[in-house]
């Protein structure tokens, strides 16, 4: 059997195999409502037909201001919810899990969908919006946010809570946090980007202390049975930004307050030079994995079955995140699973689609 294809068991939730569909904006709630559409169902009912062990929606907004785009899906209300509900029930009749990432875009936010050609930030005359961050330095290119009160920062946490219960309720197996490149908690965690002088800045105590209080406030709402993850960028390969060591760090940490995954990526906080080819990423995750003991995923340029079995066998990671590879190839995992010798009854096939097996 490929350690690729062995089933991953965190609390009561079973992935069937270790090959997870990474979180993909898809910048497509047209209605700037946050609510997702048929075109959400078949982006990832087509990756859940196509074998995936398990399924993290694009980053959804926890609040309407939490968007990276006007048209990004969100979860800050009922609706939004319900409609995930179907795509949710659909995976589970695939035989895949699903998790949703939950996210503040932070000083990223209200920025023009790649979709439209445009670049920076909309004008609230476009229906954009004033952004917030930690201090109000600018990303590149952007408007300067706002900094956040200490009240509002304590917002921020109660949104993230509020939106794990709605993902609770649409049924949801996994929460993700996203706190990597460049969003709002990615934003606390490195000095580049934090200049505050309250209990949320300076020393690494405080940077990480809204990343550990919304995981506690979400771990409170979310069931004890269901599993929670948080991606992280491992690095913003920046000198005097955000380390591997300090994920590491933070990672161990977070073991002890019921996080279950870790999803190692990099970059994204502020423009960067950075070293981008197969599996670039991939020693990120094995210095977490070794410096929280936790159960980690690797992500970035993994595009091959032998190179994602190998990333395994190796130790340096415990599931692999394909991005994409998978927009591309929504059914990888079948010839993942033709590649690595499974037999077809033992590879995740719909029955509809065994005609058509790998031979």
């Amino acid at each position: 059997m490929s350690e690729l294809f062995e089933p991953l068991t965190l609390r009561g939730v079973t992935a069937r195999n270790r090959i997870w569909l990474a979180p993909m904006c898809q910048y497509s709630c047209f209605a700037q409502d946050g609510v997702p559409t048929d075109w959400h169902l078949a982006h990832l009912g087509s990756r859940a037909t196509g074998g995936f062990g398990l399924l993290i929606t694009e980053a959804s907004a926890v609040v309407p201001e939490g968007r990276i785009s006007p048209q990004d899906a969100g979860i800050w209300n009922d609706e939004q919810a319900r409609a995930w509900r179907r795509i949710v029930d659909f995976t589970h009749e695939q035989g895949a899990a699903i998790g949703i990432q939950l996210a503040h875009a932070g000083r990223k936010a209200s920025t023009y969908s790649p979709l439209s050609g445009q670049d920076g930030t909309v004008p609230e005359s476009e229906g954009g919006w004033r952004t917030v961050a930690p201090s109000p330095i600018a990303f590149p290119g952007f408007d300067e946010p706002r900094e956040l009160t200490t009240d509002e920062v304590a917002g921020v946490v109660t949104a993230f809570a509020d939106a794990a219960r709605r993902a609770d309720e649409a049924g949801f197996d996994v929460v993700e946090v996203h706190a990597a490149h460049g969003y709002l908690l990615h934003e606390f965690l490195s000095p580049l980007s934090n200049h505050r002088e309250d209990r949320y800045g300076g020393s690494f105590e405080n940077r990480t202390r809204l990343v550990i209080e919304v995981v506690d406030a979400i771990r409170d709402a979310w069931p004890e049975d269901k599993a929670l993850a948080v991606r992280f960028s491992g690095t913003d390969w920046l000198d005097d930004g955000w380390t591997i060591d300090e994920t590491a760090r933070l990672g161990k940490l977070l073991s002890d307050r019921g996080v279950d995954v870790i999803d190692v990526s990099s970059g994204g906080l502020l423009p960067a030079e950075i070293p981008v080819g197969p599996g670039y990423q991939v020693p990120l995750a094995r210095a977490v994995r070794e410096g929280s003991a936790l159960t980690t995923g690797a992500v970035g340029l993994i595009t091959e079955p032998a190179q994602a079995e190998q990333v395994l066998l190796d130790g340096d990671a415990d599931l692999v995140l394909l991005a994409r590879a998978a927009l591309r190839e929504p059914a990888w995992p079948l010839r993942a699973a033709h590649e690595l010798r499974i037999d077809v009854s033992d590879a995740p096939y719909p029955a509809q689609y065994t005609r058509g097996a790998w031979r």
